[in-house]
């Protein structure tokens, strides 16, 4: 598909949430943790309960529904490639997801379990995305990356638009970013909010903060963060410009942070993948007294995985049927 000239709007979330309504979860805002020292604390959007455990089912579901291909190819880090595996198994569709070196070990078995090949490649994100493309065009396949593609990040969106519902009054979203998939999502949803948008990135890629410093879209080199999700070494075509038009601050977060938000999060009862946690860490850097939400991303943690693989793929739709009691 080509994005040249392409304008997404309010109509392109409301036409997501339409289309994915019945592969997703709407999923709760959790009370967290205080953010400041005179204990103002937030609210949590909770992805991690999210349909294969991330928000990137949103996405997926929206592309592949929208498509009806019969065979796709993505890159994934991950979670990405789980929600697409889930779809394709319900769906009957052949996937084959493209791992970089460096992927999680107990996600490409995930993805396998589900009944999807996977194939590695050596290099970083921008390796990854080439050889998919390329295997999308030799085997006529539909390709679906895991931000940039207008599709994804409408169905990423609905996730903003859920948040802004069901909290009106929030002042500001914290939004964790790779890709920047979620982040232009959210940054639709806000448009025509008065929240305020801030992105939150590892401190090892900040690839969209160097890029607006730039003024431009900058290739980072590959990199290695405890947020293995949040690895993406340049702005996607279809999210840089959304952001840059609309995001209010980005903020870069250590690993030593990361963790410690998770760490946070698990006292809270939010089993979260460090990916999930950089949101919060985000929040917790700067502040701020306000009313503001932070996006858990994924809960798809090693001992989830485990739990879940080690029994095959047919224990994970009773998992998500677990998950969809607790988010109701």
């Amino acid at each position: 598909m080509s994005t040249a000239g392409l304008v997404l709007g309010p109509a392109d979330l409301r036409a997501a949430a339409d289309r994915i309504a019945s592969h997703v979860l709407r999923t709760p805002l959790l009370p967290g943790p205080p953010t400041t020292g005179s204990g103002t604390s937030l609210l949590l959007k909770a992805e991690h309960l999210q349909v294969g455990g991330s928000f990137k089912t949103r996405g997926a579901a929206n592309a592949v529904l929208a498509l009806g291909a019969d065979r796709v190819v993505t890159g994934s880090s991950g979670n990405h490639g789980i929600a697409l595996a889930r779809l394709a198994r319900t769906l009957g569709i052949r996937l084959t997801v493209v791992l970089a070196a460096g992927a999680a070990p107990a996600k490409a078995a995930a993805i396998r379990a589900l009944g999807a090949e996977t194939i590695g490649v050596g290099g970083g994100v921008a390796e990854r995305e080439e050889r998919a493309r390329a295997l999308a065009l030799e085997t006529d396949a539909a390709f679906i990356p895991s931000s940039d593609h207008p599709l994804v990040v409408a169905g990423q969106g609905t996730a903003g638009a859920e948040i802004l519902a069901d909290a009106p009054d929030t002042e500001t979203l914290y939004v964790p970013t790779g890709g920047g998939g979620l982040l232009a999502g959210v940054c639709l949803a806000a448009a025509h909010h008065p929240v305020r948008v801030v992105g939150v990135e590892p401190a090892a890629t900040p690839r969209y903060a160097r890029s607006l410093a730039a003024g431009r879209p900058v290739r980072l080199p590959p990199s290695t963060t405890v947020a293995d999700g949040l690895r993406g070494q340049y702005p996607g075509a279809v999210p840089y410009p959304v952001i840059r038009d609309r995001v209010d601050d980005l903020i870069a977060v250590g690993d030593a942070e990361i963790l410690a938000a998770a760490a946070l999060l698990r006292r809270y009862g939010v089993d979260a993948e460090p990916s999930g946690a950089v949101a919060l860490a985000g929040a917790l850097r700067a502040g701020r007294r306000e009313r503001a939400v932070a996006v858990v991303s994924g809960g798809n943690t090693p001992a989830r995985l485990h739990a879940l693989t080690s029994t095959r793929a047919e224990r994970l739709d009773r998992a998500d049927g677990h998950l969809t009691g607790a988010a109701q």
